[in-house]
């Protein structure tokens, strides 16, 4: 993933609004990959609501939920202080690194029967 790899958080902010903007319709995996634990599947298949990186708490938050009868909540995943933010638009991903080496990867699917 290499299309808009950053660390300037103005960035940040424009890719994920972007993000959004372009992946509303779609469900989403979100994977931690901790480099002591291991890899755990926080969400898996849920909607997409947002993306957004938060200046003031230094935090990426990712939404699912909140938009349909199934999900009618919606559910955050964040991510504070994160050193580098990396979306691929043409692919549908997004990479979200922190300081001690723990990675949250977003991957978008098709909602369920248009896939």
């Amino acid at each position: 993933m290499t299309e808009s790899s950053t660390t300037d958080r103005k960035a940040w902010a424009d890719q994920l609004d972007q993000l959004t903007k372009e992946r509303e319709s779609q469900y989403v995996t979100i994977e931690v990959v901790d480099p002591t634990y291991g890899d755990e599947t926080e969400a898996e298949r849920l909607p997409f609501a947002y993306a957004t990186y938060d200046p003031k708490d230094d935090a990426v938050i990712i939404g699912v939920g909140g938009n349909t009868k199934k999900y009618p909540v919606v559910l955050r995943h964040m991510v504070s202080h994160p050193t580098e933010v990396d979306v691929d638009l043409g692919a549908g991903a997004l990479k979200v690194a922190e300081k001690d080496g723990t990675t949250t990867i977003v991957a978008f699917h098709p909602p369920p029967g248009h896939g």
